[in-house]
């Protein structure tokens, strides 16, 4: 059974939420983690999903921002013990785009002591991969998709599932018009919804970089997706946010709308 294991739905500066990342299950129960979260929080959130980190041998990071990028180091140092303990096997792929991995290798060689270092390019590799270009990484092909980001350089991806349905993940900004083609019809869309529409006076997303309940959920109408996950999501609305936001997203799209809380599961 394939499924979405949310770790975290929360923007950068949350408090009460962790930082949007999760990780694809297949099949096999193999994983793909997506984005590590901004800390040291991302060892707790696995503990919390009862998921055994040195099951976790692919890594995709989308951009350098630090609520995605940095949860990284942590998880390099915990599975660099685990390697030096005999109880990690095999190796640990991680994958994105150039700049974030010359970020990662240069705050491993800086923050990480040298004894840290031995297993890097050895059984921990860093693998960089360019807009549209794919790779097998457990039983998918994923293709990697330049999002087109107004900040800084963001990468999603997308793939065929085992049950043959499409998922796009499409990072956290509004999704270019670039990108529908690659998102026309699919199965299930992953974007960012930073709050409300009505909210927008009082949060101001686009002048951050990211989209409204309402504006995500009418391209997603417009392109034909069959189910619409929405995250990377302010805590205005705490237990209510799910209902909210799912009220305004069926207001302008037909298929299924997921609004997730941390460490809830979707079946895919």
């Amino acid at each position: 059974m394939e499924k979405v294991i949310v770790l975290g739905t929360g923007h950068a500066t949350v408090v009460d939420n962790f930082n949007t990342c999760f990780i694809l299950e297949d099949d096999n129960q193999d994983y793909l983690l997506v984005d590590t979260g901004g800390g040291n929080g991302i060892l707790k959130q696995f503990k919390k999903a009862n998921i055994d980190l040195t099951k976790i041998h692919n890594i995709f990071i989308s951009h350098k921002h630090i609520d995605h990028l940095f949860g990284i180091l942590w998880i390099y140092r915990f599975i660099d013990l685990e390697i030096r303990k005999g109880t990690y096997e095999g190796i640990l792929n991680i994958y994105c785009h150039d700049e974030v991995a010359k970020i990662i290798r240069e705050q491993i060689y800086t923050l990480i002591g040298k004894r840290q270092q031995k297993f890097l390019d050895e059984r921990i590799f860093i693998n960089v991969v360019n807009d549209h270009e794919k790779a097998k990484i457990l039983n998918y092909e994923l293709e990697f998709l330049d999002i087109m980001a107004k900040k800084d350089k963001q990468y999603g991806f997308k793939t065929i599932l085992n049950n043959n349905k499409t998922l796009v993940f499409g990072g956290d900004e509004p999704l270019d018009e670039k990108l529908y083609d690659d998102v026309k019809d699919v199965d299930y869309l992953l974007h960012e919804a930073f709050c409300l529409e009505t909210e927008s006076d009082k949060y101001k997303p686009k002048e951050k970089g990211h989209d409204t309940v309402k504006s995500a959920s009418i391209k997603a109408q417009k392109l034909g997706v069959k189910n619409l996950v929405l995250w990377h999501t302010a805590e205005n609305l705490g237990k209510d946010r799910k209902e909210i936001y799912t009220k305004e997203a069926k207001e302008n799209f037909n298929g299924k709308v997921f609004v997730p809380n941390d460490l809830e599961e979707i079946i895919l």
